[in-house]
């Protein structure tokens, strides 16, 4: 019986190394990338669901939730640092027909990142309150981001490793049935937050438990199944905490780690700098404006990381195969498919600003009003991350550790934290509604000659036409 289970699994494999190194690559990325894009924008939607029903309580509410959102860019940085180290890793074992070796690294990453997740957590309810005032939070609006805070730090070990679990599947051309737990946790998000919010008149903890409640129930649905036939199942027997295995989340990890990391950098900047440019008596509405905008933009963005995210098994799978022709006709329909939906959302992004702004705050003008300037700065530039995310993704996935890496920081590090310490400087308000524009093309122009680097050397190898 286990070796008809062992035969079984075995094909249960070559089929999906089949489809993933024989199908042709536009369809592929498109089947993985529509699961894919479907669980970004899920997780998107957790900030989005809490920012909207927030947004009816206070501007001072959306304010403090809004500063809680660069812990949750930090709890994402160690979730993609093990989920994409790992899950990267497991791409190319699969590809290379490693099979045992993918499963040591899977449970090698998610053990640790329970281990990690739990020290967070705890460290951060020790020092909530000097944890909130670093985040930016204001004597007004700490109350809010204290009361919001709490519960993601109780549910730090939880949303880190399920990040890590949704990765894995995801890398191992899974991403269907990670979309299914990721789904799930959003539905009943939505469900409790009004009922929590409103009905239990739990205000801002509500919400803060709603996501906490939500996300458990979401990680149990994606660890049952990774225990399905034909994945690459997590035990502890297989927990190896090895430097090798380390070393290996490391390389493909880092650049997820620095971009995410930096972004929770950027964030506490922007707060501070949006509590210190802001006219007197408006502090609370130029923190929320900036905050609400920040939660649109990674919903568009996230639409573009699930694209990219379904071209990620194409790339590992192959690469480890060394069909390099493959590689590079999924890289270059990747960036045309990305930058013309990047355009569209744009576009309409630049046309209805104050609408949007609106539908999370109708009754601040002032919120509105800052809110709509800044989303159109961003939508400016917003097309050219068509070219510099897959190309980021690309990167990383063949393990390129050091120019994914300073690609990764690129955008948040390197050219918005700058930006965000120095415009200000010379045009107030004004400038630092601009930031990020300015960051986003400066990262165009150092990603190009990567991505026309690359492309040459895919062409120059093995099955390939210059």
């Amino acid at each position: 019986m286990n070796r008809t289970k062992i035969r079984e699994e075995k094909k249960r494999q070559a089929d999906r190394h089949s489809m993933m190194t024989q199908k042709p690559v536009n369809s592929l990325i498109l089947k993985l990338a529509v699961p894919t894009i479907i669980s970004m924008t899920v997780t998107a939607m957790y900030n989005l669901v809490d920012s909207y029903f927030i947004g009816h309580l206070s501007t001072a509410a959306t304010a403090g939730v809004g500063i809680a959102f660069a812990y949750q860019s930090f709890i994402q940085a160690i979730g993609f640092f093990f989920g994409s180290g790992s899950g990267n890793y497991i791409s190319r074992a699969l590809g290379a027909k490693k099979e045992a070796d993918a499963e040591y690294m899977a449970s090698t990453g998610f053990f640790t990142s329970l281990i990690i997740g739990l020290i967070i957590g705890l460290t951060g309810l020790v020092f909530i309150h000097p944890f909130t005032r670093l985040l930016g939070a204001t004597p007004d609006i700490e109350s809010y981001a204290t009361e919001y805070l709490r519960y993601l730090l109780i549910a730090a070990p939880i949303m880190i490793s399920q990040m890590v679990l949704n990765n894995q599947l995801r890398l191992q051309g899974n991403a269907s049935q990670a979309m299914i737990g990721l789904v799930s946790g959003a539905i009943i998000n939505i469900i409790l937050d009004p009922l929590f919010i409103y009905r239990l008149n739990l205000g801002v903890s509500g919400a803060s438990m709603a996501t906490m409640i939500s996300q458990t129930i979401s990680w149990i649905i994606l660890y049952s199944i990774t225990k399905r036939k034909g994945n690459v199942h997590i035990r502890i027997s297989r927990f190896r905490p090895s430097g090798y295995y380390y070393k290996q989340i490391f390389g493909g990890g880092i650049p997820s780690f620095l971009r995410q990391s930096l972004g929770c950098l950027a964030t506490i900047l922007l707060n501070w700098g949006a509590a210190k440019y802001a006219l007197p008596g408006q502090e609370a509405s130029t923190i929320a404006a900036f905050a609400v905008v920040s939660r649109i933009m990674m919903f568009a963005m996230s639409i573009i990381l699930g694209f990219g995210q379904g071209f990620q098994p194409v790339c590992g799978y192959n690469w480890g195969a060394e069909l390099y022709d493959r590689v590079k006709s999924s890289y270059l329909f990747t960036i045309k498919t990305s930058t013309i939906t990047i355009l569209i959302m744009s576009v309409t992004g630049i046309i209805f600003a104050p609408q949007i702004v609106s539908f999370f705050r109708n009754e601040d003008p002032v919120l509105i009003e800052i809110g709509a300037r800044v989303l159109r700065w961003q939508c400016i530039a917003f097309p050219l991350v068509g070219l510099t995310t897959p190309t980021n993704m690309l990167l990383q996935n063949i393990c390129r550790t050091l120019p994914a890496t300073i690609l990764a920081m690129s955008r948040q590090g390197l050219f918005f934290i700058p930006a965000i310490l120095i415009v200000p400087k010379i045009a107030g308000i004004h400038g630092l509604e601009a930031t990020m524009a300015i960051a986003d093309f400066c990262t165009f122009i150092l990603a190009l000659p990567f991505a026309i680097g690359i492309l040459r050397e895919l062409s120059a190898k093995k099955g390939i036409q210059a």
